[in-house]
């Protein structure tokens, strides 16, 4: 692949200077439109040491409005960085709807000194490029502009800068460290032994939308100036698409309507038995065996480094917040978490909406509790207008490849969803309202939603079905009876835990 990049190729400092003139003019009208649009760009730039690559970035970024972009280096990750999933530390640094950010190497050079390093991991690494893959196809999927640059040079000017820098005495900025296996260092003088580790990563990560972009970087003049073309070109034509048709989809739906066709998979939620109860002396005997083992159980999750999500989804006083209160009653909270999560703030929606539930995913040996999730995409934004068609059904794969992240880095995750029919609800909103205690837990939304009832079924049911996996199952929990509803919830954990305890 890069044997065939012409590194012969050049432009005089005269041509040079012209087409700046030009293209920073240029730059700055778009990255204003682009601001005014909404429009997220991304853009990375990976290369060989000593391909000029700091250089090329400070030219690029001068006729930029600083307040528009955020610039990232991305090099070793802190404590707190190593104890999450590889890719979350990237994901907290995405930008805004209408900003720049600029990552200045990224995660394909930090997958490479951590995940592929000194073992030559090839699997870690295969694994990292599909999660990878994932990260891009999302953000791509949510509206962001990505643009991939490498920077090539070939061995033998690699080798004459790197005599010109040891002659000036500049000082190499590497990312070297004692990783868990061991010294890990930036891959530097190893220009064969890596290139086609670099090929691997360039074709299997090329994609329509998140393409990379080969810059011959040999003659800096010209390596800055095909950054410059690229990118006013690429926010250009996205400016051009927004603006031509306003609110395009990537994908359209048929409007067929639906309400005479048979129901032909049935309903989860149908056959589920809400008449399981216990006695009061059954619940607890259970909730002392149970809140026991999980005592215990956190302290061996934190000797391990092992994280757990767990997450509540469920019908509008189903009994949410009981459950977790008796989950989390004997726990230490130096090692647990409640997220509760609501409508996002300004922040969170100029974002993807999963970014915002990537800094508070739990470090290694800590617990996270959801009392709802980024299941609100497929149930509360669905049914009531606040996301697309197309963005409701993307979510199901984009939730699943969410959760096989995390899985795979270890978590071990619950999903439980917590059961109760239309008569159950219609009692303990009435109870509740009655309750000078309890009433300021319902409000004018709890009544509107049970009026959309059957359609917030409808959801949940196709929820259940699209993203009930393997590494992340749904648990449905029968909570007519809040005794058993709470039971059922405690022993499942614990049990669960010591068996994935076990494997390790």
């Amino acid at each position: 692949m890069l044997e065939n990049i012409d590194l012969s190729q050049s432009i005089s400092n005269e041509e040079y200077k012209n087409s700046m003139k030009t293209l920073e003019v240029k730059l700055g009208e778009l990255q204003r439109r682009a601001w005014e649009l909404k429009i997220p760009i991304i853009l990375v730039f990976e290369g060989w040491h000593a391909s000029g690559m700091g250089e090329d970035i400070n030219r690029f970024i001068l006729p930029l409005d600083p307040r528009g972009f955020d610039f990232h280096t991305m090099t070793r990750p802190c404590y707190e960085d190593r104890l999450k999933p590889f890719l979350l530390r990237f994901w907290e640094r995405i930008p805004v709807k209408g900003r720049i950010g600029i990552f200045d190497r990224s995660w394909y050079s930090r997958a490479i000194i951590e995940l592929f390093g000194n073992k030559k991991d090839e699997k870690a690494l295969e694994k990292a490029l599909e999660e990878i893959t994932y990260f891009e196809r999302q953000l791509a999927d949510d509206g962001y502009l990505i643009l991939k640059f490498f920077l090539h040079i070939s061995e033998k000017e690699q080798k004459e800068r790197f005599k010109e820098i040891k002659k000036k005495d500049i000082p190499l900025i590497l990312d070297e460290y004692e990783g868990k296996n061991g010294k890990e260092q930036d891959f530097i003088e190893q220009y064969e032994e890596y290139l086609p580790v670099i090929e691997k990563i360039l074709e299997n990560t090329d994609s329509p939308n998140a393409p990379w972009e080969i810059v011959e970087a040999n003659d800096r003049n010209f390596a800055v100036l095909k950054i410059m073309v690229t990118v006013t070109q690429a926010i250009e034509t996205s400016i051009e698409k927004i603006t031509k048709t306003p609110g395009l989809q990537t994908i359209k739906y048929l409007d067929i309507p639906t309400t005479n066709l048979p129901v032909l998979n049935g309903s989860t939620l149908e056959k589920t038995d809400l008449s399981k109860n216990i006695s009061v002396e059954e619940y607890r005997e259970s909730k002392k065996l149970y809140q026991r083992k999980l005592e215990a159980l956190q302290y061996e999750l934190f000797r391990k480094k092992c994280s757990v999500v767990i997450l509540f989804e469920g019908w509008d006083a189903a009994g949410k917040g009981g459950a977790i209160h008796r989950l989390v009653e004997v726990l230490n909270p130096r090692l647990y978490s409640v997220v509760p999560v609501g409508s996002p703030n300004d922040t969170e929606k100029a974002h993807q909406y999963l970014w915002r539930f990537c800094e508070v995913t739990p470090l290694a040996g800590h617990i996270t509790i959801f009392d709802r999730s980024w299941y609100g995409r497929v149930l509360v934004e669905r049914v009531e207008g606040f996301s697309t068609e197309e963005e409701w059904r993307r979510a199901y794969r984009e939730i699943n490849e969410f959760e096989k992240i995390l899985a795979d880095a270890g978590t071990i995750i619950f999903k439980f969803w917590l059961q109760i029919d239309k008569e159950t609800q219609l009692e303990r909103f009435e109870s509740r309202q009655n309750d000078p205690e309890k009433n300021w837990k319902i409000t004018e939304d709890d009544w509107r939603n049970r009026n959309k009832w059957d359609d917030y079924k409808v959801a949940v049911d196709e929820m259940l079905q699209k993203t009930s996996t393997t590494g992340a199952p749904w648990i449905i929990i029968e909570s007519r009876d809040k005794r058993y509803s709470r039971a059922k919830v405690l022993k499942t954990v614990a049990e669960t835990l010591e068996e994935e305890l076990k494997k390790d």
